[in-house]
């Protein structure tokens, strides 16, 4: 089934969403946010289960047109939001542009950092940034929402606990990046708000495409209407989510609602593209001996999406703009 969430306060309102995202139906008479619905999972899935099979059906009262425009993030905040780097190639590729090694342990010990997750953006939402200078990046993303995991679960344990999958993209503002990584106390200021697409799916709407582990398909990001690339999700993943949960859960339980993402999506070699301007410009770094490619300016769109094998778009799209932000005086 695939699930989203209307604006409405700070947690939204559950919407049940049909297959090909044309209608949408309200779900509030079995939960009235997705994180309540996560809470009672074991009660409300096959309720929001037989829901979607009635609306997929065009037998559902009440159906409406689905619009991404009026949705706030599935899970509009959360209590956990754990961002790994499951895609080595991409951290040894930024390395080797800047001329340092990459450590070994990198291939067997997974890089995870925890975000802001006290409020998600929705897919058509600005990014709303104060200075271009900071390095405005996009980062495409996989993602996946667990329910109770406990300590120390076995990564073959921890596929039993992934409930929903979505994408992600997670704004990162380069130029400020260096600077809190010298400090060796890891990102705070360099990562916003991070913002969905308009639904999450439960893994049997994915087909052959998942394997319970990893998400065998294109991820494509398109910048300003220029596909910036498309790289497989499912090839080069050195650590697959089982693996991400898994490492996040060695010393403390993980509580339903948690988002583990994939980090930035890489394929070995970019022949497909990339899914960060911070690849592209390391890319060119290592050709030209310097980037040309700029980081985002406002007025920028940048568009997030996965299609099936059909060509029909799974979790719909991450449509937004860059603007600028101007605090308070």
């Amino acid at each position: 089934m695939k699930l989203a969430s209307l604006k409405s306060g700070r947690d939204g309102q559950l919407i049940v969403v049909s297959r090909d995202l044309g209608e949408a139906v309200a779900a509030a008479d079995i939960a009235p946010t997705l994180q309540a619905a996560l809470d009672n999972w074991h009660e409300a899935a096959p309720a929001l289960q037989a829901l979607y099979e009635a609306l997929c059906a065009g037998k559902a009262a009440n159906s409406f047109n689905f619009d991404p425009g009026r949705c706030a993030a599935p899970l509009p905040r959360a209590y956990h939001w754990a961002d790994g780097s499951a895609y080595v190639t991409h951290v040894e590729l930024v390395r080797k542009a800047r001329g340092a090694e990459l450590p070994e342990s990198f291939w067997t010990d997974p890089l995870v950092y925890m975000g802001a997750s006290d409020a998600f953006i929705g897919p058509c939402d600005d990014v709303e940034v104060e200075d271009e200078d900071w390095g405005i990046d996009f980062e495409a993303e996989v993602v996946v929402i667990t329910d109770d995991v406990p300590a120390g679960v076995s990564a073959e344990q921890a596929r039993e606990h992934i409930k929903l999958l979505g994408l992600v993209n997670d704004v990162s503002l380069r130029n400020l990046i260096p600077g809190e990584l010298g400090k060796q106390f890891g990102f705070y200021q360099s990562k916003p708000w991070t913002s969905f697409t308009p639904v999450l799916v439960t893994p049997d709407e994915l087909g052959d495409a998942w394997d319970g582990a990893k998400l065998s398909l294109p991820l494509r990001a398109t910048l300003n209407g220029t596909l910036i690339g498309a790289p497989n999700a499912g090839q080069d993943m050195t650590f697959d989510f089982p693996t991400l949960i898994a490492h996040c859960a060695k010393s403390r339980s993980l509580m339903t609602g948690t988002v583990i993402g994939s980090g930035t999506v890489s394929n070995v070699g970019s022949k497909v593209g990339s899914c960060c301007l911070a690849e592209v410009r390391c890319l060119e770094t290592i050709e030209h001996g310097a980037p040309s490619t700029p980081f985002m300016s406002f007025g920028d769109r940048i568009e997030i999406e996965m299609l099936d094998a059909s060509g029909e778009s799974i979790f719909g799209k991450i449509d937004q703009r860059i603007k600028q932000y101007h605090p308070p005086r």
